[in-house]
């Protein structure tokens, strides 16, 4: 058994070497080597038997199971349940005996070599070689087993497994492939099991489940070429149960191959007619076998070449970066697509079952700006529409908990708009989540220059956010300013405080946009909904946003040496680094008590800065310098969601170092795997922080206070070079960053107003390149 090691190279991700008895890693590199297409994707489980440890997982966009909640307390406003992914039928299954032997690397005795494992982000292929000894005949054999989830047809996964026989003479090899249907979730909280056998066509090869409870059915067709020295074998028919499985034979002497080509066609209720199913993926699959391998191998490469053409970021000079990032972008294009207004971006995609796979204020806050810009503003919209859809849930969702009139409060967890988080420190306390839902309506309009979108459900989400920050705060009769009380701000080490800073600055800019997007859809349409907003309840907004307290420290309102203050009571708190923890104490969440915690200044994730990033044009850089050099050295970045925003805001305030440091922390979080949790699946949201590290940060993109776009870039030491496309006002933007100067043209020939170095240009179609210091 070899030793496993992960190789830098800027478009791919590489693996050497294996050892089954190491759990952990197994795991890790199941998740690290995922792949999926926006509609469905899968952890890189092997194809054939494995005896050793896996989290096996296979998930369809949009298929969930309300799992009844679990607590020890119940306590009014609780969901009812907390809505999962579900972990779906195991479809790339090659079951394979050699002389009656099976094939499983962790086998006892087995021999592994040769062992390579790649990940080809360029084309969206997996990969895998091996050599091995059987152990109980000593016979060795080698493997080449492709995989992929096409781009090109969004129902359909491909398999293509090649055996090599190295030693041995006339030795039967038997190949069964199968689609699985009897699997479980690992994080079900009381181990049910969430799919139920709906039909199974044994002549069509088609399994169909329905999931208990939502009645979500999926059925898998699946169509098998095998052959072995150019002539191509018949199969037998195995299906039953909950299991479409063929089986295959041949003898092979050494130095001769048996080659299987399986195609599988994945259809949903969500897409087709429940009566329909079989038809559909069985259609998807026929399709794929006339093609063959090679021929859906082109049409997938083929859309994931347009898919890089918009979104790739190029580093020159730091391969170790240019991985990390290319890794993030990858997972990014491959979790969502923008084809389906009812699909989001789960927290681990279709890597892991943690989260559930739910919604989180993560897609707003970090992930829209990256689709907005790579992708165009049809695809973000997308992500909008889904929260304005669910709208009703959001409002339902604050009655529950006692607000009135409309008030709207968005879900921290969600698959359907229904809160479905349970947590009480999350579930009822970290309201800030709402703020994030409007700002990227704020974040969307100005980014593309155009107000259509309050027309069309923005200010509609705006008003019932308002009304919720509008009841939520409290009137203090000893400060003579409105507060809001018991809360949980993004640092999640620090439940049911007051005065949040970043809440209560969120609460009151909402407000104020709130006003603002009622008076420009009023002005221009006095019929719209938004319109009929009454004068008391716009002055009530005011009232409160302009009355907001925010703490500072010192507590002085004419100090302007202080700095934000996390939130009332944070300096009584012992004010120790970060860096005084043991190492041996580090993550404190895996070593301390929740206690201890709790009572610490440590900060998980960016809370004051997460503000200051949000808001950045609002702040001199002096201030925003002075809250960076307080909270970065008591922040433990023991959220995925930290070091991109510390990352940008130190590329800001010239920290270059810093900023370099926690990019590569959050570009290559999973795979340098520095919080030890890989296995569980990958950290997809914030790879979007990771990009916005790069772009805002080292890029120096911004929409400014003017409205237009300045690029003030600021490179790394060692990087040579930064190139980069973005999706601007209908431009499609080409900038290059080289040697003091940054070279920009329009692809498209859409001009754009680009201020660069503070100096306006128009971007056309000729690149135009501009020294800068």
């Amino acid at each position: 058994m070899g030793e496993r090691r992960l190789e830098i190279d800027p478009w791919r991700i590489v693996e050497t070497g294996f050892d089954a008895a190491d759990g952990r890693v197994c795991r890790a590199s199941e998740s690290l080597f995922s792949v999926g297409n926006g509609a469905m994707g899968g952890r890189a489980n092997f194809e054939e038997f494995f005896s050793g440890e896996s989290l096996q997982g296979n998930y369809i966009g949009g298929v969930y199971y309300p799992d009844k909640t679990r607590v020890g307390w119940w306590k009014n406003g609780y969901p009812e349940y907390f809505a999962k992914v579900l972990n779906s039928a195991f479809w790339p299954g090659v079951d394979l005996y050699i002389g009656g032997e099976r094939l499983d690397l962790a086998a006892p005795g087995a021999v592994v070599g040769d062992f390579r494992r790649e990940l080809d982000m360029r084309r969206g292929l997996l990969t895998r070689e091996f050599t091995v000894v059987l152990p109980k005949s000593g016979v060795r054999v080698a493997v080449e087993a492709r995989r992929l989830v096409s781009m090109a047809e969004p129902e359909l996964g491909a398999v293509s497994y090649k055996l090599t026989l190295l030693s041995g003479d006339n030795l039967a090899v038997a190949a069964t492939a199968f689609v699985e249907g009897d699997v479980r979730n690992e994080d079900a909280n009381y181990d049910e099991k969430f799919w139920e056998l709906s039909s199974l066509d044994r002549d069509a090869r088609a399994l169909t489940m329905r999931t208990r409870k939502t009645g979500f059915e999926v059925c898998w067709g699946q169509r098998v070429a095998v052959s072995c020295a150019d002539r191509r074998l018949s199969g037998e028919n195995l299906s039953a149960g909950e299991r479409v499985a063929e089986r295959f034979e041949a003898v092979l002497s050494a130095g001769q191959s048996v080659v299987i080509e399986k195609f599988v066609g994945v259809a949903s209720s969500l897409n087709h007619p429940a009566g329909e199913l079989a038809d559909a993926a069985c259609g998807v699959a026929q399709r794929a076998l006339e093609q063959g391998f090679g021929t859906v191998l082109m049409a997938h490469e083929a859309a994931w070449a347009e898919r890089w053409e918009g979104g790739d970021v190029v580093i020159g000079g730091d391969e170790r970066a240019q991985q990390g990032i290319r890794f993030c972008i990858f997972q990014l294009l491959q979790t969502y697509t923008g084809r389906d207004s009812r699909l989001n971006v789960g927290p681990k995609g279709f890597t892991g079952e943690k989260y559930g796979g739910s919604t989180y204020w993560d897609t707003e806050a970090y992930c829209l700006p990256f689709y907005l810009a790579t992708c165009g503003e049809e695809v973000a919209r997308q992500l909008l529409l889904y929260r304005y859809k669910q709208l009703p849930q959001a409002i339902e969702n604050a009655r529950k908990l006692g607000f009135t009139g409309g008030a709207a409060l968005y879900p921290m967890v969600t698959m359907t708009g229904e809160e479905c988080h349970n947590e009480w420190e999350i579930t009822f306390e970290e309201i800030h989540r709402n703020g994030a839902i409007a700002y990227a309506i704020y974040n969307f309009c100005r980014y593309t220059g155009r107000q259509d979108y309050l027309f069309e459900g923005g200010a509609e989400v705006l008003i019932g956010i308002a009304r919720f920050w509008a009841q939520r705060a409290t009137w203090s009769e000893p400060k003579g300013r409105f507060v809001i009380l018991g809360v949980t701000g993004p640092n999640e080490y620090e439940n049911n405080v007051n005065n949040n800073w970043y809440t209560n600055y969120l609460a009151a800019w909402c407000l104020k946009y709130a006003i603002d997007a009622v008076g420009y859809v009023a002005s221009r349409d006095p019929k719209h909904r938004a319109a009929a907003v009454s004068a008391a309840e716009l002055a009530r907004w005011a009232e409160v946003a302009e009355g907001m307290f925010l703490p500072v420290w010192p507590e002085s309102p004419v100090d302007k040496e202080g700095i934000f203050l996390q939130q009332e009571g944070y300096m009584d708190k012992e004010q120790v680094m970060a860096e005084d923890i043991p190492v041996s104490e580090r993550p404190i969440n895996q070593h301390w008590s929740w206690d201890r915690i709790l009572r610490s200044c440590f900060i998980k994730q960016a809370d004051v800065l997460q503000g200051l990033y949000f808001f950045q044009e609002f702040f001199d850089r002096e201030v925003i310098a002075r809250n960076f050099d307080f909270y970065e050295p008591r922040t433990v970045h023991e959220s995925s969601l930290s070091p991109c925003v510390h990352s940008i805001l130190a590329s800001l305030t010239g920290r270059a170092e810093k900023a370099y440091e926690l990019y590569l922390r959050t570009a290559r979080l999973d795979l340098d795997d520095y919080n030890r949790e890989v296995h569980e699946g990958l950290h997809i949201t914030s790879m979007a922080g990771s990009w916005l590290s790069v772009v805002e940060g080292f890029g120096g993109v911004r929409v400014g206070c003017d409205g237009r776009l300045h690029i003030a870039p600021k490179l790394p030491e060692g990087w040579s070079s930064l190139a980069f496309r973005l999706h601007y006002r209908g431009a499609i933007l080409a900038i290059r960053v080289a040697a003091g100067e940054v070279a920009v043209s329009s692809e498209n020939g859409v001009e754009a107003e680009t201020v660069i170095g503070g100096d306006l240009y128009k971007i056309g179609k000729e690149e135009i390149t501009i020294k800068i210091g």
